[in-house]
């Protein structure tokens, strides 16, 4: 096949991806203008990519482009060929369905004989069983996924080979993906409250892969499945980069598996600005993702945008997304700046840790079963932090926490007032009105005060860690007290002498 015809095929092939489903025949039907070979050959390679409702997917223009440097062109009969059928075994795995497939491996529901228990068996397709970059990207799935155990990450396991077929055995996540959710949801835009409650459980996949020295590198909404109890499941880690070293500010120079300089890998509407440049990546590369899918979710469109995805990488490189607050009032502004911050073309100005972005979606999430955080907890801390950001209130959950946290204050002045004045008081004793604001920069909490009304106990948020502060009444100056990181619900012993907490 000539270059210049192989362009053309590639450029349409891009450009008919970023069209919706439904609108792709027209769109070939005007651009291949009659051009039949034309658009059959597009069309091939448009019915490879069908989307896999997990593990890795391999754009079918990578498969063309690999054949045709062989001097041989596979369209998407071949793809299909040798696949199993319902009913084939595969070791102790009874295959039972086909759930998806992709570029590079088929998905089938399966019986593991052993444990009678549904699985889902991954297969790599035959045509690369003799392909040593795919061997190695299917088995780099397998132990990057392995290396991790965490709820919202999903669970290898076992990686195998018969009869010459390469296999990995995950856990079948019985659910939906977030592109099908998505798809669903009116104007394809999620409920608030759901879309934070997903970027979280997300986010905390992430920030256990990076502590294991895992990098994703291809977030997006078909590689994150929620379950109906709405537990989300991150997928696919085919183009994970292993650096055996725990993430920090400045990209990690040790990998086990490097990508070659000028590489691009990813795709292309949520790659960070130095995945698309082809250098190397580290974690921070998967926050950029997660912000780009956190806008999508909440705008309904992703926030670069582009004909082809030349065009949306170049829109990556060089253009500013349309501010979510203008695409979407009702988002708290608080969130926007959460999202823009993940956006940020440098990854030095980005939220340096997948946990740091969890904890400021925690501020402004709502409480969920599938959440590792107490209902107790998250709303107690969400009232007092989102005082500080200035979020507007519109959930009432919120409105009556913040009339409980009023009522307790006021009952603990009634208390202190009922104790000073049952105690012998001076001639010369005078009223005082004091106010008692909480440590520069911080956000005020749960307050305690000591039964003899001398003191104020409460906990504050500085620097994103909460700890215990202690603050005489009579004093304008409050100290944090040592080794109370993550404490909450303060209380006194009835003598004053200890302050006691959870943590």
């Amino acid at each position: 096949m000539e270059l210049d015809r192989w362009k053309q095929i590639e450029r349409l092939y891009h450009a008919a991806l970023e069209c919706e489903a439904e609108a792709r025949e027209a769109f070939l039907d005007e651009a291949c203008a009659g051009d039949e070979d034309l658009r059959r050959e597009v069309a091939g390679l448009l019915a490879c990519d069908v989307p896999s409702d997990s593990f890795i997917q391999s754009p079918a223009i990578e498969i063309a482009a690999r054949a045709m440097a062989g001097d041989q062109f596979i369209d998407a009969p071949t793809i299909a060929m040798g696949s199993p059928i319902a009913g084939s075994q595969i070791g102790v795995y009874q295959l039972l369905e086909p759930l998806g497939r992709g570029g590079m491996g088929e998905v089938h529901l399966a019986l593991d004989t052993r444990l009678g228990r549904k699985v889902a068996v991954k297969l790599l397709l035959d045509e690369f069983t003799t392909d040593a970059e795919r061997l190695r990207r299917f088995e780099q799935e397998a132990r990057a996924a392995s290396a991790l155990n965490h709820p919202n990450i999903i669970t290898v396991h076992e990686i195998g080979e018969i009869e010459g077929r390469r296999f990995i055995v995950t856990e079948y996540v019985e659910g939906e993906t977030l592109r099908q959710r998505m798809a669903s949801a009116p104007q394809r835009r999620i409920r608030l409250s759901e879309a934070l409650e997903i970027a979280a459980q997300v986010a905390a996949a992430l920030q256990a892969a990076h502590e294991a020295g895992i990098t994703h590198r291809d977030i997006k909404p078909e590689n994150v499945m929620s379950r109906s109890d709405g537990l989300v499941k991150v997928l696919d880690f085919g183009l994970a980069k292993l650096s055996g070293a725990r993430p920090s500010s400045q990209p990690s120079t040790s990998e086990s598996l490097n990508t070659r300089s000028g590489m691009v890998m990813g795709t292309a509407s949520y790659m960070s600005p130095e995945q698309a440049r082809g250098e190397k990546v580290d974690h921070r590369t998967d926050i950029f993702g997660l912000g780009v899918m956190l806008y999508e979710m909440l705008a309904g469109r992703r926030p670069f945008e582009g004909a082809t995805a030349n065009d949306v990488m170049a829109a990556v490189l060089t253009s500013e997304p349309v501010s979510l607050g203008e695409v979407t009032p009702e988002v708290p502004a608080s969130l926007c700046r959460i999202v823009q911050r993940c956006l940020e073309k440098r990854p030095g100005q980005r939220f340096q840790s997948a946990g740091d972005l969890g904890f400021a979606l925690g501020t402004l999430s709502t409480p969920s079963g599938s959440r590792p955080e107490s209902k107790l907890d998250t709303q107690a801390a969400a009232p007092a932090v989102t005082k500080n950001v200035g979020v507007p209130s519109v959930r009432k959950r919120e409105r009556l926490a913040w009339l409980v946290a009023a009522a307790l204050l006021l009952g603990m002045l009634v208390l202190a007032w009922a104790y000073f004045t049952r105690q012998p008081m001076a001639n010369d004793a005078r009223a005082m009105r004091f106010s008692i604001p909480p440590p520069e920069r911080s956000s005020f909490s749960q307050v305690a005060m000591s039964p003899d009304g001398r003191h104020l106990a409460f906990t504050a948020a500085t620097g994103g860690k909460l700890q215990l502060w202690v603050r005489a009444l009579d004093s304008t100056e409050a100290r944090a007290i040592a080794g109370t990181h993550g404490a909450r619900l303060p209380f006194w012993s009835p003598d004053s002498r200890f302050i006691g907490f959870f943590a």
